[in-house]
């Protein structure tokens, strides 16, 4: 299935975890596993909106939702800022609220909800792959 063109706002991060939900549903997730899939795919287009667009509605970003044997593939592209994952430390969730620093929980869930999270920036765009597998 090609990749869907979505406006780098805010507003459409409820078509996002729409169209997520319904691919992982018709691929036989279970609803815990639906909801962990939607929440990761919504924690990515916030970043992507938030940090590789800074705020730029007239920018776009894809989006893809493949299902292949056992795992679902969720792919964005941006043509935005790069960003590497890799460099933000984990967050502190032990640590009291008025004591942690802000931001850095996008990328914690999304590393906790799927199986794999992975980055990398080339000359097509910042390609940021979630990947749930179906036990």
């Amino acid at each position: 299935m090609p990749a869907l063109t979505f406006p780098a706002s805010f507003d459409y991060l409820d078509e996002i975890r729409e169209y997520v939900g319904e691919k992982a549903r018709a691929a036989g997730f279970s609803d815990r596993d639906v909801y962990s899939i939607q929440l990761a795919a919504d924690e990515a287009a916030s970043n992507v909106i938030e940090h590789a667009y800074a705020g730029n509605s007239k920018a776009t970003f894809e989006l893809s939702c493949e299902f292949d044997t056992n795992r679902l593939v969720i792919t964005l592209l941006d043509h935005g800022k790069r960003f590497d994952p890799s460099k933000v430390p984990q967050p502190d969730v032990e640590a009291d609220l008025s004591e942690r620093k802000i931001g850095g929980l996008g990328i914690f869930l999304m590393r906790k909800l799927m199986d794999e999270v992975r980055y990398e920036s080339t000359r097509d765009g910042n390609r940021l792959t979630l990947v749930k597998r179906k036990v």
